[in-house]
């Protein structure tokens, strides 16, 4: 089987819980630093699926490898080549797929309840689940690509995730670990000092939430990971 290609955009922001899953499942991947100046590959069809996770930037940043993702995507859409993003990773897949990303009204950042939408292309994806305490921090959001399904919301972004076929976008965090949020927690300490809306968590709050919400959000990454990677090539 070839490799799943995971994305990081930043050093911080890894695969975290898809990578456990994977080894897990037995499904080789492949990390490719773009923060670390790797290239990005011209052929999707190298990989099984296209995995994209967080990052501080904008997609709308004038960055060079943005637009080489942008196509990468693109491609691997009209090869039916499945992809997955996170945060950053699913606003480059709502752009790759012509829709627009903005800044959301304020900042989302921390624990907070998502809605799953009551629709068929949700039940695929979620079951009976109706909603769930998702990881969050992002300070922008996309708009709904063509004949995509939006399937989670939020009171503070109205569109979490869409599905598209084979592909997932989220503008949530399903991959988080304990050392990830430990660590966003640190880094992200002024950040969050600056912010003083509803929507933004304290950092003592986060991690005292989080012995009893993340092994539910492990448990909901288990079943999306698991219906994205029905869709693998297995050649």
């Amino acid at each position: 089987m070839k490799p799943v290609a995971i994305f990081r955009h930043s050093a911080g922001e890894g695969p975290g819980y898809l990578a456990a899953f994977l080894d897990r499942h037995s499904i080789p991947w492949r990390l490719l630093k773009i923060d670390a100046g790797d290239p990005v590959p011209v052929d999707p069809g190298e990989f099984s699926g296209l995995a994209f996770m967080g990052g501080p930037m904008s997609v709308n940043d004038p960055l060079p490898w943005i637009e080489q993702v942008l196509a990468l995507i693109r491609n691997a859409q009209t090869r039916n080549i499945p992809v997955i993003g996170h945060c950053l990773g699913g606003q480059l897949m709502a752009k790759a797929f012509g829709a627009t990303v903005v800044r959301n009204p304020v900042k989302e950042i921390g624990w907070g309840e998502v809605g799953v939408i009551n629709n068929q292309v949700a039940r695929n994806w979620f079951g009976e689940m109706k909603g769930f305490s998702a990881f969050h921090w992002h300070g922008e959001t996309f708009g709904l690509p063509k004949e995509a399904e939006a399937i989670l919301t939020s009171p503070y972004c109205k569109i979490q995730a869409f599905a598209l076929g084979p592909h997932l976008g989220m503008q949530c965090h399903v991959e988080m670990t304990a050392a990830m949020i430990t660590n966003w927690c640190e880094f992200g300490a002024a950040e969050i000092a600056a912010c003083s809306t509803a929507s933004v968590q304290q950092p003592k709050e986060m991690l005292a939430e989080m012995a009893d919400c993340l092994a539910l959000l492990n448990a909901v990454a288990d079943r999306l990971y698991t219906k994205w990677a029905e869709g693998l090539t297995v050649h």
